[in-house]
């Protein structure tokens, strides 16, 4: 199969992994938001900053260096799952000593045995951790369809029954650790690759020289992504915490969608093209770029219009409250794609040196940034998210233009008729649904979606407005050799 055409099966398969896999997690968040409390998702939300640096540790950014790097043997691979495998025991036995010592920061005791539970959760990644980055090195993502599923849908089950039953918070620290039980159990059952018992000291410094900058870069991002879990639970309690979570998580679930597609697919195919030819690299990321900000710019943008009567419709009035955060937050994960993109671009170059210089700077700055802004609540972190998305955009962008010839300048002159057209359906779809305040929620909702999916739809194909009409009949062009290939 072409190139191009593998990229473009390989993305249908990673979009029908990643949709199906959220859209059973979010159907389940839905049910949990409405039997548990705010506070049972600010408390497990704690953990949230703790957890993800354990899980990074844990995995230490040696697969995604078996993803870059094209010649890897069985021997690279046996190292890294070694390596892994140590690191998650080590880092999950550290989690689970700490528990106390972070019951005692936020003087919430239950978060001791709660710890117990995620170090396990950490584990569990650690070691089918290989196996995936093998399956996202080759594209084959048709096996993690499967896995994901069935993860989702065993975990979400045994959550909602125990939510059911009283759980509380235990009810989302289970579904944390079924989760990733299951997935590691899935992948080792669909994988045929299994370790050698090698570990090559040689290996790894070869892949840690990738990798380290990976791991580093991995850990500042996630302690960015996660302070706010910090500072909103110390400052105003875990039931402001719990609506900043809802709004975020929400928030996030088309950004996750869209973007996991992003990375899992051009890594691996911008490595590849980046080895043999940079100027289809440049075409391929720029299709990319305003493919993805089609679909994106509107639905962030198409969220925040709707955000008061889809927490009403899809979480109940007690969740009201995280509305006005959803609203900003959509604001802050606008440009995502672009991140995205520009990161796994540098990174497919084989500079994860510049990619680490950029994460501490974007990092400092962010930090400070948000520091700042929590002296004005919940809502002043959330626009302080804001700020350091439009400055991580241009620090994201200051290598490609060097290495590529794509900066800041001609990105944004390619997306802006794009987020222009997606704020003008936004601002039409507000104003709608502020005039349907005397209809159900839902109703409301239905109104503000269908109208704004058709306006903007109708102006993209009419006025091939960032090219959605060729994009569109390219992609369908595509997907016909696929089906016939």
């Amino acid at each position: 199969m072409p190139d191009k055409a593998n990229a473009i099966s390989a993305t249908v398969w990673s979009a029908a992994d990643i949709l199906l896999r959220q859209g059973v997690q979010f159907g389940i968040s839905i049910v949990l938001a409405r039997l548990l409390s705010p506070e049972a998702f600010g408390t497990i939300a704690l953990l949230y900053l703790f957890s993800g640096i354990a899980g990074i540790f844990a995995e230490g950014g040696l697969s995604s260096a078996l993803i870059q790097q094209q010649d890897t043997t069985l021997v690279d691979e046996s190292t890294v799952f070694w390596l892994n495998a140590g690191l998650g025991t080590t880092v999950a036995g550290l989690f689970f000593l700490s528990g106390p010592l972070i019951a005692d920061l936020y003087g919430v005791p239950v978060l001791e045995p709660l710890a117990g539970v995620m170090a396990l959760t950490v584990l569990a990644g650690a070691i089918g951790a290989v196996p995936r980055a093998l399956f996202t090195k080759t594209m084959n993502f048709r096996p993690l369809v499967v896995v994901s599923i069935g993860s989702a849908i065993l975990s979400g089950g045994i959550a909602v029954w125990l939510a059911w039953q009283g759980w509380g918070v235990w009810a989302l620290a289970m579904q944390a650790f079924v989760a990733a039980a299951v997935t590691t159990l899935l992948t080792w059952v669909v994988s045929p690759w299994r370790p050698a018992f090698v570990v090559s000291l040689a290996s790894a410094r070869r892949l840690f020289g990738f990798g380290g900058y990976i791991l580093a870069s991995a850990l500042l991002e996630t302690v960015y992504s996660r302070i706010y879990t910090v500072l909103v639970g110390v400052f105003y309690g875990v039931t402001a915490l719990g609506y900043y979570t809802r709004a975020d998580t929400t928030a996030q679930t088309p950004a996750t969608i869209l973007n996991s597609i992003i990375a899992r697919v051009a890594f691996p195919h911008f490595s590849r093209l980046a080895a043999v030819d940079s100027i289809r690299l440049k075409e391929n990321f720029r299709s990319a770029l305003l493919g993805s900000m089609l679909i994106h710019a509107p639905a962030m943008l198409g969220l925040a219009a709707v955000a008061e009567p889809l927490v009403l419709s899809l979480f109940g009035e007690k969740w009201l409250p995280s509305a006005p955060f959803l609203q900003v937050l959509c604001l802050a994960s606008l440009l995502m794609p672009m991140h995205v993109l520009n990161l796994q671009a540098l990174l497919a170059l084989g500079r994860a040196d510049l990619f680490f210089r950029l994460e501490v700077i974007k990092k400092i700055i962010g930090i400070i940034i948000l520091l700042g802004a929590s002296q004005f609540g919940p809502i002043g972190i959330a626009w302080g998210m804001v700020a350091v998305g439009i400055a991580s955009f241009f620090i994201n962008t200051h290598y490609l233009s060097q290495l590529a010839g794509y900066g800041a300048l001609a990105q944004l002159r390619d997306v802006t008729s794009i987020v222009l057209l997606a704020a003008a359906m936004a601002i039409m779809v507000a104003f709608l649904v502020a005039q349907a305040k005397a209809v159900p929620p839902v109703a409301s909702l239905l109104i503000g979606i269908s109208s704004g999916t058709v306006v903007f739809l109708f102006v993209v194909i009419v006025l091939n407005v960032g090219g959605g009409a060729t994009i569109a009949k390219r992609l369908l062009t595509n997907i016909k050799r696929i089906k016939h290939s």
